[in-house]
């Protein structure tokens, strides 16, 4: 049982609101002394230089050359610019920014404004600013309440909240987004499924009928009435779903075991092939407390083949040096979570899984990426500014 590594970023879109409060870092702030004799903080630019690690989309992750790890995101610069660096895992670059606390602080409302139409008047803009904001502070007061351990129901409270400001927004953008929006020809529409690579044809009379289908969906969508659109689109894919079937065809039993590299006897492998078609009919048959049964049987049997990971292996995987002291702790709870975990005691397993990662904690800390919003980067001798 590997404790997950959150790595999480917000992907900017139109009707999606970040989760975070911006709350900027005491590090690098320094106090100016103006002519007034008063004082104010400012937020200094961190310069850092290093190889890249990962690229994902508009953010990377890079190994300083102070030993540190950092995530920088790049959403201040544009598509074009991104484009023209044409970042490469292993390469050298420099980059100055600020330092945030959550990956969600990358997600301002100047990225969410960049999706919405230029039509939006400065006036629904205002609103949707404070709204952005509001739901902002909301997640924060969120993430406080679930680190004091509050109940489920202060919990949902909060999220019924942001989900009605959610709603909101929705009401102010959909009407710019509608009049905005270019939606496909029916042709280009089916063309992306891809029918065409694997040779399967949709008969002509399904093609006359889902024509005017989608033609009234669009309708359906460009009046704002989402109910009867969701609708039109059931009917549509009710049509079509034979041959998504055959384009997206249920992996086999052997499909679905290559790769596992199990020593299991032959008898078995029958049982567990019988197992996965029964699954298969249930989910065609969209039956999901049947399918869910299956796999909990299937489940049971094949953990009974499956190895733990010995604990050397397991630990090679952390990027960072652990004291001899500390692993001389960590192998002992490991491998009795292990056996508890087979043994299916999973309440006293979990105990020392707690116990094992309250050991690990303070390497994670000390190794997690520093978040930098990039405002600089000099890549190959070619300098770009945020725009």
């Amino acid at each position: 049982m590997r404790k997950p590594i959150k790595k999480t970023w917000m992907l900017a879109s139109a009707l999606t609101i970040g989760m975070a409060v911006l709350t900027p870092l005491s590090a690098g702030a320094e106090e100016i002394k103006t002519t007034d004799s008063s004082s104010i903080t400012v937020q200094l630019e961190h310069k850092i230089t290093g190889t890249i690690k990962d690229i994902y989309g508009d953010g990377m992750q890079l190994k300083g050359n102070d030993g540190k790890n950092y995530f920088i995101s790049f959403y201040k610069f544009p598509a074009e610019q991104l484009e023209k660096m044409n970042f490469v895992e292993g390469q050298e670059i420099s980059v100055e920014g600020s330092v945030v606390e959550s990956y969600s602080d990358f997600y301002t409302f100047e990225v969410f404004k960049k999706e919405l139409p230029k039509e939006v008047t400065k006036e629904d803009l205002t609103k949707l600013e404070k709204m952005f904001n509001d739901i902002k502070k909301l997640e924060k007061e969120v993430s406080a309440e679930i680190e004091k351990e509050a109940t489920e129901e202060e919990i949902e409270k909060k999220y019924e909240e942001i989900e009605k400001i959610h709603e909101e927004m929705y009401k102010i953008a959909k009407p710019y987004i509608l009049a905005n929006w270019q939606p496909q020809t029916f042709e280009e529409y089916i063309e992306d499924f891809g029918f065409k690579e694997k040779n399967i044809v949709i008969k002509e009379n399904d093609i006359t009928q889902l024509k005017p289908i989608y033609a009234e969906w669009v309708k359906l969508q460009k009046n704002g009435d989402d109910e009867k659109a969701t609708e039109k689109m059931d009917e549509f894919y009710k049509i079509l779903q034979p041959y998504l079937d055959e384009l997206y065809p249920p992996q086999t039993f052997e499909e679905f075991m290559e790769g596992w590299e199990l020593d299991i006897p032959t008898e078995t492998l029958v049982k567990l092939k019988t197992i996965y078609e029964n699954i298969l009919k249930a989910d065609k048959e969209e039956n999901t407390e049947l399918s869910e049964k299956l796999w909990g049987e299937f489940d049971q049997i094949i953990s009974e083949f499956i190895k733990p990971v010995p604990f050397e292996e397991y630990m090679s995987d952390f990027e960072f040096e652990i004291s001899e002291a500390d692993q001389k702790q960590l192998k002992p709870l490991y491998e009795e979570a292990l056996a508890l975990d087979k043994k299916g005691d999973f309440e006293k397993a979990q105990e020392k899984w707690e116990a094992f990662y309250k050991i690990l904690d303070p390497y994670f800390e000390a190794n997690k990426d520093t978040l930098i919003a990039a405002s600089k980067v000099t890549i190959n001798g070619q300098e770009y500014l945020a725009q």
